[in-house]
């Protein structure tokens, strides 16, 4: 099945390869509305940057710069909540080895 690109889907995106737009059936040949010029079309065509074609990659990177710095975070806060979780633990048994040693002392 061999069908030309359409408007939405070109063949190519190179816009010095694209077929030249037809007129329809209705326009009177040999003449082109005020408004439209070939070199009009070719120039919309060819906004297409480099630049603007790699937006979607520098959004992406930002996003997952975002994330990885998000994840970052909530390690150092659950490192943190786990270092002071030791140390409660270790002041408690720090208390209870100094009563143990008092008791011991007292008889």
């Amino acid at each position: 099945m061999n069908t030309a690109g359409t408007i939405d889907r070109p063949l190519t995106y190179d816009p010095q390869k694209q077929a030249p737009m037809k007129p329809s059936t209705h326009d009177i040949a040999g003449t082109t509305p005020e408004d439209f010029t070939t070199s009009g079309a070719k120039d919309s065509r060819q906004n297409r940057t480099r630049e603007m074609q790699l937006i979607p990659e520098a959004l992406a990177r930002a996003h997952m710069h975002d994330r990885l710095l998000e994840a970052e975070q909530e390690r150092r806060a659950l490192r943190l909540a786990t270092a002071r979780r030791m140390q409660r633990r270790a002041e408690r048994a720090s208390m209870r080895a100094r009563r143990a040693l008092a008791m011991a002392v007292m008889q």
